[in-house]
């Protein structure tokens, strides 16, 4: 399966990456591992401790195939990365004392996390609820909007609104999504339904009877047509039952027809005098 593309993509935003040499306002240098500072703006929250350690071993026989991006720290001769955490930390493993990085002169805190965010999309390091918070913090933090992150990741912008949706779930079937139990398929669906106690119900199901994204939406269908049929019956016995009241009062035949929103009252009458009395009972005359 060849692995997509992402629009902007780090070449793009990263030029020196492509070449493998600095522009004008880049610079190649080694940099000490310990004036390095992790990237406050990493949206990833977990690294595969597995993964870092065949990592640190490639690093070990090969040596860093791709510098990392950083910028300038506050801090005199320290460093913040911008792109490149986990070869970093497998560096680090690798007992490495330094590491080759590329300086950018400049990058603001969106362009710094616009960039982790890319590098990690691309290298398919994030998982879905990681990729939703990202996205929020996006619009939270720098009033990115739906349309604006969907052209910085190069997907559609449907798959940004539905990642968002996972966020709206109960935080235990979040976690489930997390560690791979359920899908995010399974998520989005759920993520229609308002009733967290419902919601852990068909979770349970989805674990015990490894349901599809398919049947859970037949049983979210299902539930709402039950509820909209509920309702509907709710409705009839509400006006049958007027209708009779109406009938005691008047004394005649009535008909209530429509819905919540607008109907029409039918009131029978079977002779003038019949007529008279009904409209006494209104307190006006013909």
């Amino acid at each position: 399966m060849q692995k997509k593309v992402l629009g902007r993509g780090l070449e793009s935003l990263i030029p020196a990456l492509a070449a493998n040499k600095a522009s004008t306002d880049e610079t190649i240098i080694t940099i000490p591992l310990d004036k390095i500072k992790s990237n406050r703006f990493q949206p990833r929250n977990k690294f595969d401790g597995v993964k870092l350690q065949e990592l640190a071993h490639s690093i070990e026989k090969h040596g860093l195939a791709q510098p990392i991006l950083v910028v300038a720290s506050t801090v005199p001769d320290e460093y913040e990365i911008i792109a490149g955490e986990r070869r970093y930390r497998a560096s680090k493993l690798a007992g490495n004392k330094d590491i080759k990085a590329i300086v950018k002169q400049s990058a603001n805190d969106k362009q710094r996390f616009d960039l982790a965010l890319v590098e990690n999309l691309q290298r398919e390091d994030l998982d879905p609820i990681e990729e939703a918070k990202a996205f929020k913090r996006l619009m939270e933090e720098f009033g990115h909007t739906h349309e604006q992150i969907s052209e910085i990741i190069g997907r559609e912008r449907s798959v940004v609104s539905n990642a968002l949706r996972l966020l709206s779930l109960p935080e235990d079937v979040q976690l489930l999504i997390t560690e791979d139990k359920i899908s995010p398929g399974h998520g989005k669906i759920l993520a229609g339904t308002e009733d967290k106690n419902r919601i852990r119900t068909i979770v349970e199901r989805i674990l015990n009877e490894n349901l599809s994204v398919r049947a859970v939406e037949k049983i979210i269908s299902g539930l709402k047509s039950k509820k909209k049929t509920n309702g509907q019956k709710k409705q009839e016995v509400e006006l049958t039952n007027l209708k009779e009241e109406i009938q005691r009062k008047l004394g005649t035949k009535v008909n209530i027809s429509g819905t919540s929103k607008k109907g029409r009252i039918e009131i029978y009458y079977y002779s003038l005098e019949d007529l008279e009395r009904i409209t006494k009972e209104f307190k006006f005359s013909c």
